[in-house]
């Protein structure tokens, strides 16, 4: 139950860089209400996993979901760079997360 809500606080987080994009490309009431509701589902579901997941845990989970989580949203809906380089480090975030799972 408490990884399922890391999970979707990951999720939510990358939604809400997302938001954050949109914004950039064009200013409206919803894309800020988007953000606004996917900042605080990441922080509620953050804060529901840590009352199972130790703090430094959770915490390094949740930053690399949505770490990996933006680049790959840039490399795909952004078209960003998808250097070799790029992709191995996006790799050591995720196994680095299923690490920290596994010792948990």
């Amino acid at each position: 139950m408490y990884w399922l809500s890391l999970v979707i606080a990951g999720a939510f987080e990358v939604f809400g860089v997302i938001s954050m994009n949109r914004i950039i490309r064009q200013r409206s009431l919803i894309n800020v209400l988007m953000m606004i509701i996917a900042f605080v589902g990441s922080f509620s579901f953050l804060t529901i996993a840590m009352n199972g997941i130790s703090m430094g845990t959770a915490y390094a989970v949740w930053t690399g979901i949505g770490t990996v989580g933006g680049a790959l949203v840039g490399m795909l809906m952004y078209n960003e760079a998808r250097s070799g380089l790029r992709i191995l480090f996006i790799a050591m975030i995720i196994t680095s997360a299923v690490g920290l799972k596994l010792i948990a």
